[in-house]
């Protein structure tokens, strides 16, 4: 059977089993010489591409205020102009820039630049309301986030946000969170065929949040486009191969990743979905609580993406064949030391 939505855990918020990730249509921005976005884009094939995701069923859209240095919510909030209602908008705070220069420039945990972001944010996407608001700053301390909550109700007390959350990968701090933040309903993390995320899971499932999966498609590399000759652009910023991107190396696909997707392929279409929809279907077996949302900038991306939706998760048998295969990979890419660090925007080693 076909999945159709999911809830955003506490919230009852109802989304489509499947979002679109908004990083791409933002477009260039960047910190200092190194390319924070996906390269050039197209700003009216990204607004058809939302149009056409509304179109097929796709309900939930995560972007941040910094993809595009607002860029990527001024189209996302033009795209839905006249059908907002059928949309819930999920966004992220935390990274600041400069607008005009497009340029990455720090990070502002306090209450009061919160305050400035919403609304910010709400002006940017044209709307009275964010339906998921998400703190962008992963690695933050715990007490710095509580020192965040008060104000976070307040925000849904007024009505500008219905819910919130925080974009981490780690485990016990999005526990502590959700213990003590009456309105956390989702954590945003990674989550792939590729790089499984067995602890978050059990928080997410412990504490009744919704598992915003980024990352579901590796980047790309669970698409089958990419081999070990390609060479992705300069100001792609996985071209540039920061750190903290682990998928790509020197403007190449990892061979190492290569070699897990190929493993993992004859499993993922053996029931004749596409590798995209494979990958796409193994998360929504994974976890019942898992929003998957892959990034799209075009309508051919998005009718792609939106096509598993009407296969569904693997079946039992092809999901435990996936794990047969990716067991050994897997157990040496869980290593603390080998996790990733992505998609957040590396931050400057002082604010200028």
């Amino acid at each position: 059977m076909a999945v159709i939505t999911r809830t955003l855990g506490r919230s009852g918020i109802e989304v489509s089993a499947l979002g679109m990730g908004c990083w791409a249509i933002g477009g260039p921005w960047a910190e200092g010489a190194r390319p924070l976005g996906w390269g050039a884009v197209d700003d009216e094939e990204s607004v058809r591409a939302v149009r056409r995701a509304l179109d097929l069923g796709v309900t939930l859209f995560d972007t941040a205020d910094t993809y595009g240095a607002g860029h990527g919510e001024r189209i996302l909030g033009r795209a839905l102009a006249g059908r907002r209602d059928e949309a819930v908008i999920a966004t992220k705070w935390g990274y600041t820039f400069d607008e005009t220069t497009r340029q990455a420039t720090g990070e502002d945990a306090s209450p009061a630049y919160l305050r400035r972001a919403v609304t910010d944010s709400l002006r940017r996407l044209d709307t009275d309301r964010i339906d998921l608001y998400q703190l962008h700053l992963g690695d933050l301390p715990v007490p710095r986030v509580e020192a965040l909550i008060d104000t976070l109700e307040a925000l849904v007390a007024d009505g500008l946000v219905r819910a919130y959350g925080w974009s981490t990968d780690r485990p016990d701090r999005a526990a502590a969170f959700a213990q003590v933040a009456r309105g956390a309903t989702a954590v945003q993390h990674g989550l792939s065929v590729l790089r499984d995320a067995p602890a978050m899971l059990t928080v997410c499932d412990k504490h009744d949040l919704a598992s915003v999966a980024r990352g579901p498609l590796g980047m790309g590399l669970l698409t089958g486009k990419y081999t070990t000759d390609s060479m992705l652009p300069r100001d792609d910023v996985r071209g540039t191969a920061p750190s903290w991107l682990e998928w790509f190396r020197s403007g190449r696909p990892a061979p190492e990743w290569l070699r897990r997707v190929a493993a993992v392929r004859g499993a993922l279409t053996a029931d004749g979905r596409t590798l995209t929809q494979g990958a796409l279907g193994w998360i929504w077996a994974r976890s019942g609580r898992a929003v998957p949302i892959p990034g799209a900038r075009t309508v051919a991306q998005v009718e792609e993406n939106a096509a598993a939706l009407h296969r569904g998760p693997l079946t039992p048998d092809h999901f435990a064949e996936v794990e047969r295969q990716l067991a050994a990979l897997r157990t040496a890419a869980l290593r603390d030391a080998d996790r990733p660090h992505w998609p957040l925007p590396p931050v400057p080693a002082a604010r200028p």
